[in-house]
């Protein structure tokens, strides 16, 4: 999709470079007083470069004196008394930013506007005036360096909820930098700082896509009630011309003319565009407006926008190297994917932690996995669910196929416990439930050690998979096609055959089996994602998480030194 007001810039710069090339190769003798002026700002004391300059500050103190005295403090970015082609394209860029999900007014745009201005109108322009706006261009280039290799907001401000494992290699802003100027390829080399995986591309053009949508939709009525009950084809609201032009905005509703005389009646076609619409949000595809897809349907573009922009920062926080096969797991989704060399060998409905019992976001890599496991009851679910249940009714261990054992692996018998005396917050004892198709882990654990004690399991309550929210378990990661990822995981195993494998998983023995080669495991936290054709998808924010990131994002920067 074509964006105007980028291709006005672009012609913009076009034409100003053209005017300004005969300027550049003659322009050095012109900056000897720029030059001084660049040494007096960045050698003068911290209380002169942190004091306030046209409204802009300057962050990258460290980096702009290595800079600027490895080139006698002569700009980089004028072409005599104006901005050079480097500097109109890397404003541009830095209007661009917000395609990256980044705030633009955090690269000093406001500022450089004012100069720029000041300076290619023929206005009188200072030689402090044209130092400030060399200075603050190489600031800003480091600056959305930096973000655009590993963010803007540090990942250890979200409270411990992010685990993976932070890019290790330095973004080498300065050689970056230096490499922009000599090359005149600003544009390279700033990209070349984006994540390598081919979804941040695809979801940066849907960000620029919704920034564009964003001028088109402001007519719409985003805030429509939800019903009582879920609306069915053929029923009647007064929210259905709403939804309808929603529809029709996001093209989930093309080619569609509606009946004048029965406006706000849901009809069939109608139908058939919300189960599209409901598709991309993850929702049952069932056609009903129900409370989950009004909520959907209730988010604009600039909503839309602000999703895009947290979990674009979420994968520049991800580790640059590129794995040839992993195993997926994106929470929000409620999802698994086994992925090799970029293609999905397996696609797996999840279950995962609820609210108060979140699934946490790290990576680990899986080494075994074991058939038929017995299960010993974590301390947390022990205290919260075991120990009240046993407490009013002492069969429910012998319904459970569950055995009290002390510490040394002893059997103790229920009945010889004072259950009234007991503590949930000092048991001594612990709670272990036999092998079986009863199991809470179901026939197969895929185990990835890791100081959560989360893995990934089947389980015996497959009705479960079929429900839209499936944030229900403990913490843990249950999948759908347990069988199927054994197999994909002991295919290099010629003696685990299929036949083998269904026959151990309902042998009732528990049997570990160790992996040939240990699988990465990276648990995910994504609530929107463009995929390989191209389609957005969006999910409901089940742990409440983003709305904390986008304030963080939103937040002004802090200084760097």
């Amino acid at each position: 999709m074509s964006n105007p007001l980028y291709d006005v810039y672009l012609v913009s710069n076009m034409l100003i470079c053209l005017f300004l090339l005969p300027f550049q190769a003659s322009s050095g003798a012109l900056n000897q007083g720029t030059a001084f002026e660049i040494r007096d700002l960045l050698e003068g004391d911290e209380s002169q470069l942190k004091m306030e300059y046209l409204g802009g500050r300057i962050y990258s103190r460290s980096y702009l004196l290595t800079f600027y005295s490895e080139r006698a403090f002569m700009p980089g970015w004028l072409a005599g008394s104006t901005p050079s082609c480097e500097a109109l394209e890397l404003r541009l860029l830095i209007q661009q930013s917000k395609f990256d999900g980044l705030i633009p007014k955090d690269y000093h745009l406001d500022q450089l506007n004012i100069l720029f201005e000041k300076s290619l109108n023929g206005t009188s322009v200072t030689e402090r005036d044209l130092a400030l706006m060399d200075i603050l261009l190489s600031d800003a280039f480091i600056l959305l360096a930096k973000h655009l290799y590993q963010g803007k907001v540090h990942p250890e401000h979200l409270k411990g909820i992010w685990d993976i494992q932070s890019k290790e290699d330095d973004p080498k802003v300065l050689e970056k930098l230096n490499l922009a100027l000599a090359r005149q390829d600003v544009r390279q080399q700033l990209f070349s700082l984006h994540p390598k995986f081919p979804i941040y591309q695809r979801m940066r053009h849907s960000l620029k896509k919704y920034h564009e949508l964003e001028q088109t939709g402001s007519g719409l009525l985003w805030n429509n009630p939800e019903p009582e009950k879920p609306l069915e084809p053929g029923q009647r609201a007064e929210q259905v011309p709403a939804i309808r032009d929603i529809l029709i905005f996001w093209k989930d509703l093309e080619n569609y003319a509606p009946d004048t005389t029965r406006i706000d009646v849901y009809d069939s076609l109608m139908a058939e565009g919300v189960k599209r619409f409901q598709l991309r949000h993850g929702l049952q595809p069932d056609g009903k407006l129900g409370k989950a897809t009004i909520q959907a349907l209730n988010q604009s573009p600039r909503t839309l926008i602000e999703k895009a922009m947290v979990n674009m920062e979420r994968l520049r926080w991800l580790p640059d190297t590129t794995l040839q096969e992993l195993i997926l797991v994106n929470i929000a989704n409620y999802s698994m994917d086994y992925i090799r060399a970029r293609d999905t060998l397996l696609h797996s409905n999840a279950i995962v932690g609820q609210s108060y019992r979140k699934t946490p976001v790290f990576n680990a890599e899986m080494s075994y996995l074991v058939f038929n496991p017995t299960w010993t009851v974590p301390p947390t679910i022990l205290k919260n669910d075991v120990i009240p249940a046993v407490k009013k009714d002492i069969d429910y261990l012998a319904r459970k196929n569950m055995k009290i054992l002390d510490f040394s692996g002893k059997e103790i018998d229920p009945n010889t416990i004072n259950w009234a005396g007991i503590s949930s917050d000092s048991f001594p004892y612990m709670v272990r439930q036999a092998s079986g198709r009863q199991n809470s882990l179901g026939l197969v654990k895929f185990m990835f050690p890791n100081k959560y004690n989360v893995y990934i399991h089947d389980t015996p309550s497959r009705e479960l998979f079929f429900r839209a929210d499936r944030a229900l378990s403990s913490g843990c990661i249950r999948i759908q096609k347990p069988l199927e990822l054994a197999q994909i995981l002991l295919a290099d195993q010629r003696l685990w055959t299929e036949e083998r494998i269904k026959d151990t998983m309902n042998g009732g023995k528990e049997q570990p089996v160790n992996l040939k080669k240990k699988i990465p495991v990276i648990i995910l936290y994504l609530t929107f994602w463009t995929d390989g054709a191209n389609r957005e998808n969006i999910r409901r924010d089940i742990y409440s998480r983003d709305d904390d990131l986008l304030k963080l994002l939103k937040l002004p920067l802090a200084y760097e030194n």
